[in-house]
């Protein structure tokens, strides 16, 4: 790639970020020009993110070694438990450090992308938090990666707007309106080709949260005595164990130490979205206590996780049709049950999952139906105890604050409430069978689709696509293809047409996908997609004989 024509001079190939640093490392900022980048990829700016990546890349690649490590072990033991030698930590009369005021009110979430119309309806939208994506909801172009850091330093000093091509302008409310950003920087997986140390891509984690952190730690400081929305606060996706967050707690300490942040200023929310961290909930806390913000329930990536884990553990966990699997399906049940027991024991928030429906202005009775889902929806999580939960959709907040003010009332939370006494055992974290439902021929076709669809938008820069009226990003797309990988290797038969679930029959089913998205979309503007790209990643991803990790990673280099 070229190097960035907007890049400092200091940013060329072999010219070290700094001049005190002991061994100065070769720096490479490439890629294609994104308009204002020297604001954000500043000489000091670069230099603290590669002082991340050299104080931290050693143990980030031991955990993600050791992840290889522990999926082996589920393999051979076809089973998870709690950990033995951390029962002292579970056992153990401790809580994490108390909510800042921006925090302690959570109720209702909203997520998606930081494009520039994404961040002024997202803080407009009235949901008292917005999780301002890295990962999942962002395709990870150099141009959105760069782009999303300024649009959020943009907003933060109140100069952001956006004008549609009809003319239809988007403006900011005042600040006391605005929801508190949390910023979700990418998981631990995934590296940021576009900014190499050594010859070596940095982690795009240590890229979204040094960037953010050190152009607005002390920019949000500095606003908090009049804005009580301000503060460095983040969301933590894809962790799988207490110690890939352990990590994060060293990357926050150092962070705040080098900058001359107070220590503890840092909060953090951990998604857990993966089945290994569902039984280290407490461990997670344990290790954040003093920068931790609560926990979260990631439901598609939760999915994802135990397919990926247990894909040749037999019959027992093979999932049935993604949308059969509900919350209240008793292993979800079983799972959140966990999230709220330990969040409020330990004093910390529990946020709820994604409502991801996108309301139709076109037909009021499939709107209806939707809303009353989501309504049911939000009414169980609040009433098991929830201190909040995510929405998609700026219609939607309303819905899922009027779900919560029911419980709430004046209160900020329910941390007061323990829920139910019986404790959760690992049997019931892992009784997949129990939630009922079948694989069908039908649940198959719209894996293909919603994968297909999906992936060829994420290779146009786009992270969150609506889907038949639903917003997605990269958590659905992995549900599908690893769905489709588990049914082909365990032989399912399937109930509606009684057809073997096959690497053959998939294949046509793209096929046939294709054509019909050529037939709805017309020659010229198929063209203009990439649609074969993506349907051919989809087939390596989901009918390869070896299981990709995640699907992101060989889509990586497909993109600028």
């Amino acid at each position: 790639m070229a190097a960035d024509q907007g890049s400092s001079p200091s940013l060329r190939p072999g010219v070290p970020p700094t001049a005190s640093s002991p061994t100065a490392p070769v720096v490479t900022v490439a890629g294609p020009r994104v308009h204002r980048a020297e604001e954000v990829l500043t000489p000091e700016a670069v230099a603290f993110v590669v002082g991340l990546h050299r104080a931290f890349e050693g143990r980030r690649q031991e955990l993600l070694a050791r992840r290889k490590a522990r999926r082996a072990e589920i393999a051979a033991a076809g089973t998870l438990d709690f950990l033995p030698g951390t029962a002292d930590v579970r056992a153990g009369d401790w809580k994490v450090a108390e909510a800042p005021r921006a925090l302690q009110d959570r109720r209702v979430e909203i997520t998606g992308p930081t494009d520039r119309k994404m961040v002024i309806n997202a803080l407009n939208s009235g949901a008292r938090i917005w999780l301002a994506d890295f990962e999942d909801a962002t395709s990870p172009t150099w141009e959105n990666v760069v782009s999303g850091q300024i649009n959020l330093i943009d907003a933060f000093e109140g100069r952001i707007d956006f004008t549609t091509a009809a003319g239809k302008g988007y403006t900011l409310k005042p600040a006391a309106e605005l929801a508190t950003v949390v910023v979700r920087p990418r998981g631990w997986h995934l590296d940021e080709n576009h900014l190499l140390v050594d010859g070596t891509p940095v982690a795009g984690a240590f890229l979204d949260f040094g960037l953010y952190f050190f152009h607005n730690a002390a920019r949000l400081l500095a606003k908090g005595a009049e804005d009580p929305n301000s503060g460095p606060y983040f969301y933590l996706p894809k962790t799988e164990s207490h110690l890939e967050a352990r990590l994060w707690n060293d990357v926050f300490t150092h962070a705040q130490a080098e900058l001359g942040i107070p220590y503890g200023t840092v909060r953090a929310t951990v998604l857990i979205e993966t089945i290994t961290a569902a039984f280290e909930m407490d461990e997670i806390l344990y290790e954040l206590r003093d920068h931790a913000a609560g926990l979260n329930a990631g439901r598609w990536d939760y999915l994802f996780s135990i397919v990926k884990n247990f894909r040749d553990a037999g019959a027992h966990y093979i999932l049935p049709d993604r949308n059969s699997v509900t919350m209240a399906s008793p292993f979800m049940a079983a799972y959140t049950r966990l999230l709220v027991q330990t969040c409020h024991k330990r004093g910390a928030h529990a946020i709820g999952g994604m409502a991801a429906f996108i309301p139709s202005r076109k037909d009021p009775e499939v709107n209806a139906a939707a809303l009353e889902k989501v309504k049911a929806d939000k009414d169980r999580e609040a009433g098991n105890g929830f201190d909040g939960s995510w929405v998609a959709h700026p219609d939607l907040v309303p819905v899922a604050r009027a779900s919560f003010d029911a419980v709430l009332g004046e209160r900020t939370d329910q941390k007061d409430d323990p829920g139910p006494s019986e404790p959760v055992t690992p049997a019931q974290l892992l009784d997949i069978a129990g939630a009922g439902g079948t694989c069908t021929h039908a649940g198959l076709h719209n894996a293909v689709q919603v994968g297909i669809r999906y992936i060829e938008a994420w290779l146009r820069g786009m992270g969150a696509v609506g889907i038949f009226n639903m917003m997605e990003d990269a958590a659905t797309a992995e549900i599908s293809r690893s769905q489709i990988w588990q049914w082909i290797h365990n032989g399912v038969v399937l109930a509606d047409t009684g057809e073997k679930a096959t690497a053959e029959l998939v294949r046509t089913l793209v096929a046939t996908e294709l054509a019909e998205l050529l037939a709805e979309l017309g020659e010229e503007t198929y063209s203009t997609g990439r649609w074969r790209e993506a349907a051919r990643l989809f087939e390596q991803v989901a009918l390869a004989e070896e299981f990709a990790d995640f699907l992101t990673l060989p889509a990586l280099p497909l993109l600028d």
